[in-house]
């Protein structure tokens, strides 16, 4: 079986508890087999009894009636009387289902509730049910699964601080609760609030200062435009997405971990994508099938079509190690496979399909044959029995311009090189014909001379024996300074107009992409158990049936005849992106929610299904989803609604009324404390220090193991951290210790720990040092000697906000403390580097004593969270 699966059916079982909880029933509620039988069967039983073709002990539970027909053990319930039901009796005994996952009490209780009412149903059942599961109308209602409808907007009075439509949906729910709003937080928190969210990066002085001054009424309004309209939102925003999309700069899945060299475009394309505000469903069909918009062959590329190859990275993100060493060829093909469809689906749907691969899903209407159905519309790109390695998918960007000139500069180098061939030629023939003058035996000086003009493939047994006997006879190229002296230097110059020449050659680029190989579409069959090696039936390319519209199914066209590809990509993201999907669009606006507020409206990002946790507010989830559409799928108008709201603009302060009323906040009576980012913090400390390099683009600057072995930045450490190498075997320690993914397969949504490690690394760590250092020596370049004025810059620089008269006093107090130890206790003088003339003088004992304050300046919680 493919090894990621029983880890992702494992984590819904974990969730299953929660999602599901809601389904248990009350004891004077009505119980019947659709609304709360069948779901516990689906989770625990119709793996062995009732989804295959073939039914464990000829027992089927998929309708009451074949419960009472039983199968070898006789009828599996006895209506009315629970404990003469055999199935419940094994159930009891824990016999049944087999494995460590047991029924719970509650869902022990419920069937009992069934069995004892006469396991009734709510309607008739069918006369004929076909293979698997199928879908029941309870399945189909589920909230997830409803077309998107958009909301009448609750009304209300000026007075009652309702900004927006969003204000409006959450403050129906407050009322009902005794709760409202907080007041608006306070400008400057908005400011620092704004840019944190947005762009990643705190204000300058200079903005602290304009916004400070800007006493116009739309003074906020115009500086979220001016942070959208920065090209450091994409750096933000396009975080977030590559977390989903998978994004890494190694291959993973084997030791090895080849580095993708050019992974680095996809990150690029997807931040200017998001500077761009490119709409967002034509981001997604450019992800999906931009290489099936771009005619063949892919070659003279404009830079439209450039970006929509470069965007088919999205489909090149899973760890792919074909190419480096997977012991098992096949399984490691088909595992790409199996990522791929999880990143897809976790990112686009919302679902976790992962489950389906072996059986169908045990807790949402998705079969088995669901899965391969959408597995076929990626099949003709990843064909797992005529597969190409990474380096074999790539493209090069050479234009024919550029190939015939690199051709020209070839053959320019091959009249040099057939120069150093002959005179290589001659220097051999010379040091062969001095070895043979030293034979004094001239018959076996000659025999030695033929031998070695023979190629060794032709050589006789007798004359390989002679001619190991004389070794000094063994001249090649490489040992041939040792007969000649000067060899090499003449040899080099041939080398050295060769490398000038080929100095003047295109460099030639590539990019990683996903493509097709024209005119081969493979067939796709569903594999028995997930299993590649038990291929079953053929299947065609589909959408999951629970997705379509009335139930309705959408079955992609299997070859587009008016497309040089098959054209199942790109079918597949237009009718994703069509506008009447349910599940999309819910996804994406619960996501930019997320990001804004620390949680989504709904709780599980990856997965909407029955595992996962039910929105706490569908209505404006489903208002936000709508109007995302409406808009054109337009990311920025999404930004402006949420940050111009009341909700966004109101205090995090405490208020402890409200608290007793809500206290996880989950009805949105204060703007929720959010950590930043693990790749924020480090920017913010870069920011702060001053060595923040605003440079954009790129290739991934490397990392590198330092001499306690931990994984460090290995090149320009003063780039943003986006700009990292996201490698998998080596993730970097800062950013790991706050909760940066280490890309398995892809990030669903990122832990908030507080860890041990964290302090450790903002205590000891050579990154958090060296930035406090160059902090204080910014301080004194600007504030020289002043402390007071060093202070107040430190508090401005790192928290955005001028210091208070107390935090003044203290800090200067601690400066002072500080200064006395070190002028009583001066270090030691650092040692001289290699190259060094002589060794750097110690630091001055104001540096060392203002250093510490900007450590615990940049390790204090007011820096690393965001009010």
């Amino acid at each position: 079986m493919i090894r990621s699966l029983p880890i992702g059916c494992v984590a819904l079982m974990l969730l299953a508890s929660v999602g599901l909880a809601e389904e248990v029933v009350q004891p004077d509620a009505p119980v019947s087999f659709e609304k709360q039988i069948r779901s516990i069967f689906r989770t625990h039983c119709y793996d062995c009894h009732g989804a295959g073709e073939e039914h464990e002990g000829n027992l089927d539970l998929r309708l009451r009636r074949f419960m009472l027909t039983g199968g070898e053990n006789g009828p599996a319930i006895e209506p009315g009387n629970p404990d003469d039901s055999f199935l419940l009796q094994r159930i009891r005994d824990g016999e049944m289902p087999p494995g460590e996952k047991k029924l719970t009490f509650d869902e022990i209780a419920t069937i009992e509730k069934w069995i004892a009412a006469g396991a009734p149903t709510l309607r008739p059942e069918p006369e004929k049910i076909g293979r698997g599961l199928g879908i029941t109308p309870e399945e189909r209602a589920f909230w997830a699964f409803q077309p998107i409808r958009r909301p009448e907007i609750p009304m209300f009075a000026p007075q009652d601080s309702v900004r927006t439509p969003i204000d409006a949906f959450l403050l129906t729910e407050m009322r009902k609760r005794g709760l409202s709003f907080s007041n608006d937080a306070e400008k400057l928190i908005l400011l620092r609030r704004a840019h944190l969210d947005l762009t990643g990066i705190p204000p300058t002085l200079d903005e602290i200062v304009q916004f400070l001054a800007d006493d116009s009424i739309d003074a906020y309004e115009q500086l979220i435009e001016r942070l959208l309209a920065s090209p450091h939102y994409g750096e933000r925003w396009g975080r977030h997405w590559l977390d989903v999309a998978g994004y890494a700069d190694s291959e993973g899945y084997t030791t090895r971990d080849d580095v993708r060299n050019y992974a680095y475009k996809y990150r690029d394309y997807v931040i200017r994508s998001f500077n761009a505000n490119k709409p967002f469903d034509e981001f997604i069909i450019e992800q999906l099938a931009g290489d099936e918009l771009v005619p063949l062959p892919h070659k003279n590329l404009s830079p439209e079509n450039l970006e929509k190859l470069v965007a088919t990275g999205f489909l090149r993100m899973a760890a792919d190690g074909t190419g480096s060493g997977a012991p098992d060829i096949e399984l490691a093909r088909n595992q790409v496979m199996a990522d791929t469809i999880k990143i897809v689906s976790t990112s686009l749907l919302g679902l976790s399909v992962g489950c389906a691969q072996c059986h169908d899903h045990r807790y949402d209407p998705i079969s088995q044959e669901d899965y391969y159905q959408l597995r076929a519309i990626f099949e003709p790109a990843y064909d797992w029995k005529n597969w190409r390695v990474p380096t074999s998918r790539r493209i090069s960007l050479y234009t024919d311009e550029e190939r015939a000139q690199a051709a020209a500069i070839e053959a320019e180098t091959k009249s040099v090189s057939a120069e150093r061939k002959k005179r290589l030629d001659e220097l051999i023939t010379q040091a062969l014909e001095g070895e043979v003058k030293k034979i004094e035996d001239k018959e076996l000086g000659e025999q030695l001379r033929k031998i070695y003009r023979t190629p060794s493939g032709e050589r006789t047994p007798e004359e390989v024996a002679l001619f190991k006997k004389h070794p000094n006879f063994n001249i090649n190229s490489g040992n041939l300074y040792q007969y000649i002296g000067t060899s090499r230097e003449e040899l080099k110059k041939f080398d050295d107009r060769i490398a000038e020449i080929r100095k003047k050659k295109p460099v030639e680029d590539f990019i990683r992409v996903m493509t097709e190989v024209p005119g081969k579409i493979p067939e796709t069959f569903l594999f028995h158990r997930g299993d590649h090696k038990q291929p079953k039936q053929k299947v065609v390319p589909a959408a999951l049936m629970i997705s379509t519209p009335e139930g309705q199914p959408f079955h992609v066209p299997a070859n587009d005849e008016q497309l040089q590809t098959s054209g199942r990509r790109l079918a597949y993201a237009r009718w994703l992106t069509n506008g009447r999907h349910p599940l999309l669009a819910r996804v994406i606006v619960n996501r930019v929610w997320l990001h804004h507020f620390g949680r989504g409206i709904v709780p599980t990002p990856a997965d909407f299904g029955s595992a996962g946790q039910r929105p706490t507010h569908p209505q404006l989830l489903d208002w936000l989803a709508d109007e995302f559409v409406t808009s054109g799928w337009n990311l920025k108008h999404l930004h402006r609604l949420i940050m111009t709201s009341t909700v966004y603009l109101q205090s995090s302060d405490q208020d402890s009324d409200k608290r007793q009323l809500d206290a996880s906040n989950q009805y949105y009576w204060r703007k929720p404390v959010i950590r930043l980012d693990a790749e924020i913090i480090r920017d913010h400390i870069l920011a702060s220090s001053g060595s923040l390099s605003r440079k954009m683009y790129g290739p991934a600057i490397p990392v590198k193991e330092d001499f306690v072995g931990q994984i460090v930045v290995g090149g320009d450490d003063t780039r943003r951290s986006i700009y990292i190498q996201h490698r998998r075997s080596q993730p970097m320690a800062l950013l790991t210790a706050f909760d940066a993914p280490i890309m398995e397969t892809n990030c669903e949504i990122r832990p908030i720990s507080t860890a041990a490690t964290q302090s450790l690394m903002l205590m000891n760590g050579d990154f958090i040092l060296k930035q406090s250092r160059k902090f204080a020596q910014r301080l004194r370049a600007e504030a020289a000697d002043d402390m007071r004025r060093q202070v107040q810059l430190a508090w401005q620089f790192a928290y955005s906000r001028p210091a208070t008269e107390t935090e003044v006093d203290d800090a200067v107090a601690f400066l002072k403390q500080q200064l006395e130890y070190f002028k009583q206790h001066p270090p030691a003088a650092p040692p001289k580097k290699k190259g060094e003339k002589t060794a750097p003088p110690a630091p001055a004992p104001e540096l060392l004593a203002l250093t510490n304050l900007c450590q615990v300046i940049l390790s204090s919680n007011e820096f690393l969270y965001v009010q």
